[in-house]
């Protein structure tokens, strides 16, 4: 059975709000969004408040890394700054894992979910020069160090960082990623309505990956206008074929709607159709 659960809102100053919210509308899970400033580091390193308020409730957490990460800037400093604030990241997963034991029922690695920086881009008269691609040795080096830390700081424990597609994967960004995917410390994350948004560019990677989907961000969306985040229904996606494929692959599913009203009517979408209780 899918295992359903909601993102941080902006609406819910708290995470008492957030869990109140997933407790009423009977998901399982919340992802954490390093996004907002009570889920930095400091915050996700509140472990005990993590914990009590997630028992009480009787949910567990996912995190979601700061989008704007960038593990191959060239300038070390910021670097070395992203690639400590993961470790800490993966160690205050560590302590969480209990709840996903707990309230998860199942055997599901617990996962960081990470997008890819595009880095910046330098416009030249006829064309845009992505910098990353420039300097490809360079950016290859970085993730290299960013698996190899990366497997050791996760070491035995059950967690798994799944990348998410956004905004069309580029071509050096596809090479890494399949750098990445040789580790079994990472996976994919299939963002239904970022894809969909984009005209699907990024599906033909994904279903030539589909035994590395570990996770979903379900929303609804358009192609034109592009738009997605919208409740489920909103949209023109297939959300019966994209579902069943979520639980071919036994992924936990985000409802990753930005608003409560939003969040609600997916819920309901989602009971109306026979895919939560």
């Amino acid at each position: 059975m899918l295992q359903f659960g909601m993102p941080t809102l902006v609406e819910n100053r708290t995470l008492e709000d957030n869990v109140a919210l997933c407790r009423e509308l009977g998901l399982r899970f919340i992802e954490l969004n390093m996004n907002f400033p009570e889920y930095q580091v400091p915050g996700l390193e509140r472990t005990d408040f993590l914990l009590r308020t997630a028992e009480a409730a009787g949910i567990y957490y996912t995190i979601h890394l700061d989008e704007r990460m960038d593990i191959a800037d060239f300038n070390p400093l910021v670097s070395e700054a992203y690639l400590e604030t993961v470790r800490r990241s993966v160690e205050a997963a560590k302590k969480l894992l209990c709840l996903r034991d707990r309230f998860g029922g199942d055997a599901r690695p617990l996962t960081l979910n990470m997008h890819m920086n595009h880095g910046i881009f330098i416009t030249l008269p006829d064309r845009k020069v992505q910098m990353y691609d420039r300097d490809f040795d360079t950016y290859m080096k970085s993730f290299a160090v960013f698996r190899s830390r990366c497997e050791e700081w996760i070491g035995d424990s059950d967690l798994m960082i799944a990348v998410e597609n956004t905004d069309g994967f580029r071509d050096f960004e596809i090479r890494a990623i399949n750098s990445l995917l040789e580790s079994p410390k990472f996976g994919l994350t299939w963002d239904i309505g970022h894809s969909k948004a984009v005209r699907e560019k990024d599906v033909p990677f994904i279903r030539n990956h589909e035994e590395h989907l570990i996770h979903f961000h379900i929303h609804d969306g358009t192609e034109t206008p592009p738009r997605n985040h919208l409740a489920l229904g909103d949209g023109e996606i297939d959300l019966e074929e994209r579902l069943t494929l979520a639980e071919k692959r036994n992924a936990r599913c985000v409802l990753e709607t930005k608003t409560v009203a939003a969040l609600r009517q997916s819920v309901n979408w989602l009971k109306e159709n026979g895919k939560i209780l």
